[in-house]
């Protein structure tokens, strides 16, 4: 992994802490300072993508050539960048668990030149995917029994971001994705039907599905709203008869008034015989619209949903930050007015009854009573504490995510004006501030 995706400015903090012996171990905590409007939890995701980034960041000579010749830097800075790994240590809440606003997501233990040159790229992934994987999750609570899937590709934010799409989505309930490669990597399912260009490219519709269907016997499904959706629905019941279809089918609809449109189509499939054929819903889906799709009781199986879930429309970032917390046996804060900060390494304390929120304390101090920590070691002396496995990491961020959907309180479930869990402070490390903050001659309790 190149070295320079990073920003310019860790370059020079690490280059200047290199220059001057500094080698001590620093740890950064990296949280959501609040949540973004109708959110009520987040889902932390992203951590396989952040731990490949740390077991392969270095530079090779192209890059501190590059580096030598346009920042400046000089040949002991080189000299030791052209050797540097990430050789640290991380602590992270796992991958589907939902988490809120300044509970450390992620915590990296490392010689402090190591720890900020990894900022940027750590802070990316975990920041890109937990937005995504927040989105998808109000999708998977407001679609009830439907299936979900992921259409995002043609629209997320380039090509890397849509396999990140189609895994944060399956993280948080989604049941197969458009993104083919994604789909191989990660073990889901894929999924796809046709376009409406495939459609016009034949004669009538009928020509269209009975090529389509003839190609593809198993699992067909019509998109049937080109041209006349009644219509449509009527063109693909007669080719499912005329081919014999016996298998899985579904229409597609992509248009229009969706809950009126599905009624009718399955008035149509039902007086044909075609109890068990589905019906699959697309075009500009988000929560708000499924939710109130399902509200009408509109008879929809499944719902394919792209851009505003793989762009998390209504909130596309997050308010994320990776703060320097200790260094050495030194711990450290930042006071500044909206961005103040915990000092030390932490560790969040769950009820797993649900019954009070979260607690946040120190590491190092004993567990509270009844609760669960949630952050836990992932990396030890810059390498994965369990060897990568995609599908297998997925399905057990799908079982947390599940689980974690079932725990949290039907207030921070709801899609409209949700109420986070409030994290409190442990005693141990409200009076850590404290005394910190007295030492930089700031009074005041926390």
């Amino acid at each position: 992994m190149s070295g320079l995706r990073t920003d310019l400015y860790e370059l020079r903090m690490a280059a200047s802490y290199l220059r001057r012996g500094m080698t001590e171990p620093a740890t950064f905590s990296l949280f959501v300072r609040r949540l973004p409007p109708q959110r009520g939890f987040l889902v932390a995701a992203g951590l396989a993508e952040a731990l490949a980034f740390l077991e392969s960041f270095a530079f090779d000579d192209d890059e501190l050539g590059y580096l030598r010749d346009v920042v400046g830097l000089d040949p002991p800075t080189l000299a030791a960048l052209a050797g540097l790994r990430f050789t640290g240590d991380v602590w992270a809440v796992p991958e589907g668990r939902a988490v809120f606003a300044d509970e450390p997501l992620l915590e990296v233990t490392a010689p402090i030149a190591e720890a900020q040159l990894v900022e940027t790229g750590v802070l990316n992934l975990i920041t890109f995917h937990t937005t995504v994987a927040s989105k998808a999750a109000r999708c998977r609570l407001a679609a009830g029994d439907a299936q979900l899937i992921d259409f995002a590709f043609r629209r997320t934010h380039g090509i890397e971001a849509g396999a990140g799409v189609a895994r944060a989505s399956a993280i948080a309930g989604f049941a197969a994705t458009s993104h083919v490669e994604a789909a191989r990597h990660y073990g889901l399912r894929p999924s796809g039907t046709m376009a409406h260009s495939y459609v016009e490219a034949f004669t009538d519709e009928r020509a269209a599905f009975r090529a389509f269907a003839a190609d593809f016997p198993v699992n067909p499904i019509f998109l049937v709203d080109t041209y006349d959706t009644p219509a449509g629905v009527r063109a693909a019941v007669d080719v499912i008869s005329e081919l014999g279809l016996t298998g899985p089918v579904a229409v597609r609809l992509d248009s229009g008034d969706l809950a009126a449109l599905a009624r009718q189509a399955r008035a149509i499939l039902d007086e044909a015989g075609l109890w068990q054929a589905q019906i699959v819903a697309s075009g500009s889906l988000d929560e708000d619209v499924i939710a109130a799709l399902v509200a009408q009781g509109a008879p929809i199986d499944a719902y394919g949903v792209g851009t505003r879930m793989g762009v998390s429309y209504d909130a596309p970032s997050l308010d994320s930050a990776y703060k320097l917390v200790s260094v050495g046996d030194r711990p450290v804060l930042k006071l500044s007015p909206g961005k103040a900060t915990l000092p030390g390494p932490k560790q969040v304390f769950r009820d797993p009854a649900g019954a009070s929120g979260d607690v946040i304390g120190l590491r190092n101090e004993p567990s509270v009573a009844g609760r669960e920590p949630l952050l836990v070691p992932v990396m030890r002396g810059g390498r994965r504490l369990e060897a990568a496995d995609p599908a297998g990491e997925l399905r057990a961020a799908q079982d947390r995510f599940h689980a974690d959907l079932a725990w949290l309180p039907d207030a921070a479930r709801r899609l409209a004006d949700p109420v986070p869990l409030a994290a409190t402070v442990s005693p141990a490390l409200a009076a850590l501030h404290d005394r910190v903050a007295a030492q930089l001659g700031r009074g005041g309790t926390y």
